[in-house]
């Protein structure tokens, strides 16, 4: 059994889900697209397990422009997708030692030149700002007054998703088994039941699962790696929380009646994790996450934590920055992974980026080039510090 569509998208979670949206509603592109999802409810997908913030504070400045366009997009969703999306813009406050305040004054510095709403705070204004942070070892920190903040991003994934369908753009329930290429061109795909989908123009965005499928015309320094989220409540109130990173790596935001926390683990403690791997690590919470939250934030001595869960982040070992673009030597095929915890905040404009790709071959909007493919083949890595 075989159909045929013009552009075959793999994977439908935000980034897919983008791409349908910016092919047939912002550039009406009329032509016939499929959207392959394998887990249509996203159970397991990071969209849904991830903690739904987007921030302009990057020391690479495509990561601020990227992000600039995310924020505006949450901010017109309510016009442009008839939803809602409780952008809270709540900011994001980054906390340095002494060792890392030049690198913060840098990232700074590159932010606001691109525009981003970013106050550079001593530690006295710190204090005077959030009373509840104590400011011991701190010597600097920057907080995004504007721009920065979480939002449901779930459901902006599943209104994309709706407002495409609406549009003519068909979802389909299956897991891909390989891409089809005849010569240096791709073809199009085979499912794992065995149908096929002809198509000339095919875009992967699977998440861990991509490295697997571009395996054939590409190795991918790209990780599944698992992450925590745990959720927790105060018995102290701390008005005007942002989202705060302590030095330590830790973090916490609001959400709802109360918050989630969670940090990256040291590279040491980070291995590889099978895609049935969601269990919770004995010990995290405790060590690395609620022990120097606790101590940055006192009122979190008091504190129960109500759930906990965990998703998967495809990192990019490589330079921690998202692969996107063209797939070297195979015309119409193009990708996007990698994003190494960015890709919900980066969706929006990844998905205009792949849009524009399919339909014309060229970047329009913003030139995403400096994170295309071929960077891995010439060891140019697009540095970036601010990693959370």
């Amino acid at each position: 059994m075989s159909e045929r569509v013009d552009i075959a998208i793999v994977g439908g979670a935000a980034v897919g889900a983008s791409t349908a949206w910016h092919l047939a509603c912002w550039y009406g592109a009329g032509a016939r697209i499929v959207v392959i999802e394998k887990d249509p409810a996203y159970a397991r997908a990071a969209t849904a397990l991830s903690a739904s913030s987007i921030r302009r504070q990057f020391s690479a400045a495509i990561n601020v422009r990227i992000s600039g366009y995310g924020v505006a997009l949450l901010r017109a969703a309510p016009r442009l997708l008839g939803f809602d999306p409780t952008f809270r813009e709540g900011g994001y406050l980054f906390l340095a030692t002494e060792a890392g305040r030049a690198a913060l004054a840098a990232n700074h510095a590159t932010a606001t030149e691109e525009g981003a709403d970013i106050l550079w705070l001593e530690p006295a204004e710190l204090a005077a700002r959030f009373p509840w942070l104590n400011t011991k070892g701190i010597a600097a920190g920057t907080f995004g007054r504007t721009g920065e903040g979480w939002f449901d991003g779930l459901g902006l994934a599943q209104a994309m998703r709706a407002k495409s369908r609406d549009a003519g753009v068909a979802w389909r329930t299956g897991e891909v088994a390989a891409i089809a290429t005849e010569g240096d061109r791709v073809r199009g795909l085979v499912l794992a039941d065995g149908t096929r989908i002809d198509a000339d123009r095919v875009i992967v965005c699977a998440g861990c699962d991509t490295p697997t499928l571009l395996a054939p015309f590409l190795e991918l320094p790209v990780r599944r790696r698992k992450r925590m989220i745990f959720f927790l409540r105060c018995a102290d109130p701390l008005p005007g929380l942002p989202l705060v990173i302590d030095p330590s790596g830790a973090y916490i935001r609001p959400e709802g009646e109360g918050f989630i926390c969670g940090a990256s683990p040291p590279a040491e403690e980070d291995p590889d994790v099978a895609a049935e791997d969601f269990d919770l690590s004995d010990g995290f919470f405790e060590e690395r996450v609620w022990a120097p939250l606790a101590a940055r934030l006192p009122a979190l001595e008091r504190i129960r934590l109500d759930r906990a869960w965990a998703g998967h982040y495809d990192v990019n070992t490589f330079d921690h920055n998202a692969l996107l673009g063209p797939i070297p030597g195979i015309a119409g095929l193009f990708a996007a992974c990698g994003f190494s915890g960015h890709g919900l905040q980066q969706a929006p404009a990844v998905g205009r980026g792949l849009a524009e790709l399919a339909l014309w071959g060229r970047y329009v909007a913003m030139d995403l080039s400096p994170l295309g493919f071929a960077r891995l083949a010439h060891g140019q890595r697009v540095e970036e510090r601010a990693i959370i």
